[in-house]
Protein backbone atom coordinates (compact mmCIF):
# COMPACT_ATOMS: atom_id res chain seq x y z
CA UNK A 1 0.00 0.00 0.00
CA UNK A 2 1.06 3.55 -0.97
CA UNK A 3 1.99 5.71 2.07
CA UNK A 4 0.70 9.33 2.14
CA UNK A 5 3.17 12.42 3.33
CA UNK A 6 0.23 14.78 3.03
CA UNK A 7 -3.52 14.39 2.21
CA UNK A 8 -6.26 17.10 2.29
CA UNK A 9 -9.31 17.09 0.00
CA UNK A 10 -10.94 20.99 -0.86
CA UNK A 11 -15.35 21.12 -1.72
CA UNK A 12 -16.35 23.30 -4.25
CA UNK A 13 -19.04 24.09 -2.08
CA UNK A 14 -16.78 26.00 0.52
CA UNK A 15 -15.85 28.73 -1.90
CA UNK A 16 -16.49 32.07 -0.34
CA UNK A 17 -17.25 33.82 -3.72
CA UNK A 18 -19.80 31.19 -4.66
CA UNK A 19 -21.40 30.44 -1.23
CA UNK A 20 -21.61 34.56 -1.37
CA UNK A 21 -23.00 34.83 -4.71
CA UNK A 22 -25.57 31.76 -3.86
CA UNK A 23 -27.02 32.73 -0.44
CA UNK A 24 -27.45 36.20 -2.40
CA UNK A 25 -30.06 34.68 -4.90
CA UNK A 26 -31.68 32.43 -2.22
CA UNK A 27 -32.32 36.04 -0.01
CA UNK A 28 -33.63 37.72 -2.93
CA UNK A 29 -36.15 34.94 -3.92
CA UNK A 30 -37.12 34.39 -0.36
CA UNK A 31 -37.57 38.56 -0.29
CA UNK A 32 -39.07 38.50 -3.71
CA UNK A 33 -41.72 35.29 -2.32
CA UNK A 34 -42.68 37.58 0.71
CA UNK A 35 -43.05 40.74 -1.35
CA UNK A 36 -45.13 38.90 -4.22
CA UNK A 37 -47.30 36.79 -1.15
CA UNK A 38 -48.90 40.21 0.05
CA UNK A 39 -49.83 41.92 -2.92
CA UNK A 40 -50.66 38.75 -5.17
CA UNK A 41 -50.56 34.68 -4.59
CA UNK A 42 -48.32 34.04 -7.51
CA UNK A 43 -44.97 34.68 -5.66
CA UNK A 44 -44.78 30.32 -4.83
CA UNK A 45 -42.48 30.43 -7.71
CA UNK A 46 -39.77 32.44 -5.92
CA UNK A 47 -40.07 30.46 -2.64
CA UNK A 48 -39.73 26.93 -4.44
CA UNK A 49 -36.27 28.45 -6.42
CA UNK A 50 -35.12 29.87 -2.86
CA UNK A 51 -35.10 26.32 -1.93
CA UNK A 52 -33.98 24.77 -4.31
CA UNK A 53 -30.71 27.16 -4.08
CA UNK A 54 -30.00 26.58 -0.68
CA UNK A 55 -30.60 22.39 -1.68
CA UNK A 56 -27.98 23.06 -4.42
CA UNK A 57 -25.86 25.05 -1.64
CA UNK A 58 -25.65 22.11 0.76
CA UNK A 59 -25.31 19.41 -1.90
CA UNK A 60 -22.39 21.42 -3.19
CA UNK A 61 -20.22 20.86 0.04
CA UNK A 62 -19.68 17.62 -0.53
CA UNK A 63 -18.56 17.87 -4.16
CA UNK A 64 -14.58 17.42 -4.02
CA UNK A 65 -12.87 20.24 -6.30
CA UNK A 66 -9.52 19.34 -5.76
CA UNK A 67 -7.63 16.90 -3.54
CA UNK A 68 -3.57 17.31 -2.97
CA UNK A 69 -1.54 14.72 -1.75
CA UNK A 70 2.16 14.63 -1.31
CA UNK A 71 3.41 10.75 -1.77
CA UNK A 72 6.21 9.08 -3.13
CA UNK A 73 8.50 12.05 -4.33
CA UNK A 74 5.98 13.53 -6.31
CA UNK A 75 2.89 16.25 -5.66
CA UNK A 76 -0.51 15.30 -6.79
CA UNK A 77 -3.12 17.50 -7.54
CA UNK A 78 -6.57 15.81 -8.90
CA UNK A 79 -9.14 17.71 -9.76
CA UNK A 80 -12.93 17.11 -10.47
CA UNK A 81 -14.67 14.31 -13.43
CA UNK A 82 -12.86 15.71 -16.31
CA UNK A 83 -9.72 17.42 -14.70
CA UNK A 84 -6.57 15.94 -15.52
CA UNK A 85 -4.45 14.74 -12.64
CA UNK A 86 -1.29 17.35 -12.39
CA UNK A 87 2.08 15.33 -11.06
CA UNK A 88 4.93 17.63 -9.91
CA UNK A 89 7.63 15.62 -8.83
CA UNK A 90 9.88 17.10 -5.90
CA UNK A 91 12.81 16.78 -7.92
CA UNK A 92 12.18 19.67 -9.65
CA UNK A 93 11.39 21.84 -7.35
CA UNK A 94 13.79 24.28 -6.35
CA UNK A 95 12.04 26.46 -3.84
CA UNK A 96 8.80 26.34 -1.60
CA UNK A 97 7.45 28.85 0.03
CA UNK A 98 4.05 29.61 2.26
CA UNK A 99 2.48 33.18 0.08
CA UNK A 100 -1.42 34.96 0.83
CA UNK A 101 -2.92 33.41 -2.37
CA UNK A 102 -4.68 37.16 -2.91
CA UNK A 103 -4.92 40.32 -1.67
CA UNK A 104 -8.84 39.98 -2.44
CA UNK A 105 -11.37 38.75 0.28
CA UNK A 106 -13.44 36.84 -2.61
CA UNK A 107 -11.61 34.79 -5.15
CA UNK A 108 -13.34 32.33 -7.26
CA UNK A 109 -12.21 28.57 -7.30
CA UNK A 110 -9.67 27.54 -9.81
CA UNK A 111 -7.79 24.24 -11.00
CA UNK A 112 -5.13 24.70 -13.65
CA UNK A 113 -5.17 27.90 -14.24
CA UNK A 114 -2.20 29.59 -16.30
CA UNK A 115 -2.19 33.30 -15.69
CA UNK A 116 0.40 35.92 -15.51
CA UNK A 117 2.95 33.40 -15.45
CA UNK A 118 2.30 31.19 -12.35
CA UNK A 119 -0.29 28.16 -12.34
CA UNK A 120 -2.96 28.53 -9.22
CA UNK A 121 -4.81 25.44 -7.92
CA UNK A 122 -7.65 27.11 -5.78
CA UNK A 123 -10.49 26.20 -3.43
CA UNK A 124 -10.20 28.30 -0.50
CA UNK A 125 -8.37 30.26 2.30
CA UNK A 126 -6.07 33.16 2.23
CA UNK A 127 -2.41 30.72 2.52
CA UNK A 128 -1.26 29.03 -0.30
CA UNK A 129 2.25 27.54 -1.05
CA UNK A 130 4.40 28.42 -3.85
CA UNK A 131 6.44 26.07 -5.83
CA UNK A 132 9.13 27.12 -8.49
CA UNK A 133 10.43 24.06 -10.61
CA UNK A 134 13.92 23.95 -12.57
CA UNK A 135 11.92 25.09 -15.90
CA UNK A 136 10.83 28.10 -13.80
CA UNK A 137 7.26 27.17 -13.40
CA UNK A 138 5.90 28.69 -10.53
CA UNK A 139 2.68 26.79 -9.22
CA UNK A 140 0.33 28.44 -6.50
CA UNK A 141 -1.82 25.96 -4.97
CA UNK A 142 -4.20 27.38 -2.23
CA UNK A 143 -4.62 25.05 0.85
CA UNK A 144 -6.18 25.17 4.58
CA UNK A 145 -2.84 23.58 5.84
CA UNK A 146 -0.47 25.84 4.08
CA UNK A 147 2.31 25.22 6.55
CA UNK A 148 2.05 21.51 7.10
CA UNK A 149 2.12 21.57 3.27
CA UNK A 150 5.14 23.39 3.29
CA UNK A 151 6.85 21.75 5.73
CA UNK A 152 6.30 18.06 4.17
CA UNK A 153 8.01 19.33 0.96
CA UNK A 154 10.70 21.15 2.05
CA UNK A 155 11.04 17.86 4.23
CA UNK A 156 11.28 15.93 1.00
CA UNK A 157 13.72 18.51 -0.43
CA UNK A 158 16.12 18.14 2.11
Amino acid sequence: MLEFDFIEKQYLGLNKMSLTRRMSLAIFCFVAYYWRESHEKSGELYFFLGIAIMVISISLLFILHFKTQVKNGSIILDGLWTSRKIKIDTVSVVSVKKVQYSKYILNRAVYNLHLKGTIRFYTRGTDAVELIDKDGLVYLIGSQKSEELTRVIQNKLS
